[in-house]
């Protein structure tokens, strides 16, 4: 026989010979109370009443798995938890938990009235009193904290780490919030992440909280800035060492392209600037058809957004091109106010000269007579 296949066969070996010691060996004293045919656990007044297929359950406390029938591998440690469920692969610990859970499955409820009213969603995972406790039929959502995601009801994919996270979200779906009350701007909006911040109504959006009254000085302290890019990495940005680059090399005129540009006012739409605020910029789909370096795109390569600190560059290349040619200006002007004021001298010299050579003309000329008038 194969090596391999007798090395397989050993665990298998041993699980039958470990039961079948079990099946010899003598039953314990006092028996087992609460113990069913089909692997079913029992213990609390009408635990598992209903049951009559399902297998490999255990309920423990007042009316836990009360309305069980044919559903399997639940486990309900609580009075009154999973008290309505028909359905299999749910675990609720605590008071209530998963009290009104019917067909949903594979749900984990662990605290007092953690999904208490999941009636058919499935794969959700409450960790904490009240967590999801008015979750009906939302599916694969995990709230972890004290009321975290209290109030969700049909949304799906969501996660909620944090006292109250996520609390008045209901609809909203693929959601994640982590933190104290984090989230809870949020209540039927999808794809929002928000980290320690209430976050908004706002779909495929991001919140972080301490970002914006986190002022820093520049001063002695790095100033370098966040930035993300179109395929969501977060990194530092304004990195401007030579130990970054190669292929440098003077701008020259490139720069020249800023003379095509087209400069506009605007308002962002509602939904991404409530307060309608006018701004000034330029039009990135309009910068892409002068100069397609000046854009960042989004992963569909569609022009998003200006790299605006490129334009900055570029308008600093420009007004020291338009600077140098003002000095040379000043250099020539001030050559010739030099010329000038030495030609205004020479022409006042000369007109000295001639004052005098005229005034000694004047002087050599003999004195005009008087003629005497006789009769």
């Amino acid at each position: 026989m194969d090596m391999k296949i007798i090395i397989r066969s050993i665990p298998i070996v041993l699980t039958i010979v470990f039961f079948g010691l079990l099946a010899k060996s003598h039953a314990v004293n006092p028996p087992p109370d609460g113990g069913y045919p089909g692997g079913n656990t029992a213990e609390g007044q009408a635990a598992l009443l209903s049951l009559t297929s399902g297998g490999f359950n255990t309920a423990v406390g007042w009316l836990s798995l009360r309305s069980n029938i044919e559903g399997a591998f639940n486990t309900a440690t609580g009075a009154g938890t999973l008290l309505a469920n028909t359905a299999g692969g749910n675990t609720a610990t605590g008071a209530a938990a998963l009290l009104s859970n019917t067909i949903g499955f594979n749900n984990t409820a662990n605290g007092g009235f953690a999904l208490f009213e999941n009636n058919a969603g499935s794969g959700n995972t409450a960790d904490g009193a009240s967590a999801l406790g008015s979750n009906s039929t939302g599916n694969q959502n995990t709230a972890i904290g004290l009321g975290a995601l209290f109030g969700n009801t049909f949304g799906n994919n969501n996660t909620a780490i944090g006292y109250q996270a996520l609390a008045i979200n209901t609809t909203g779906s693929s959601n994640t919030a982590l933190g104290f009350a984090a989230g809870n701007g949020v209540t039927a909006a999808n794809n929002v992440i928000a980290i320690g911040a209430p976050g908004a109504n706002v779909n495929n959006s991001c919140f972080i909280g301490n970002i914006y009254s986190n002022v820093q000085p520049i001063v002695g302290t790095d100033p370098d800035s966040v930035t993300i890019t179109s395929t969501g990495r977060l990194g530092r940005g304004n990195v401007s060492s030579r130990r970054y680059k190669h292929d440098i090399k003077p701008m020259e005129k490139a720069s020249e392209v800023l003379y095509a540009l087209k400069p506009v006012s605007f308002r962002y739409n509602k939904e991404y600037e409530a307060t309608q605020t006018l701004a000034f910029g330029l039009i990135a789909e309009e910068v892409a058809e002068v100069y397609p370096d000046l854009v960042g795109r989004n992963p569909e390569g569609e022009p998003e957004s200006v790299r605006y600190e490129q334009v900055n560059a570029m308008l600093l290349n420009e007004f020291l091109k338009e600077h140098r040619k003002v000095q040379q200006q000043e250099a020539t002007i001030a050559e010739l106010k030099k010329g000038m004021e030495t030609l205004v001298a020479r022409s006042k010299e000369q007109e000295a000269k001639i004052q005098r050579v005229t005034d000694q003309i004047e002087m050599s000329r003999p004195a005009p007579q008087m003629a005497s008038n006789r009769q």
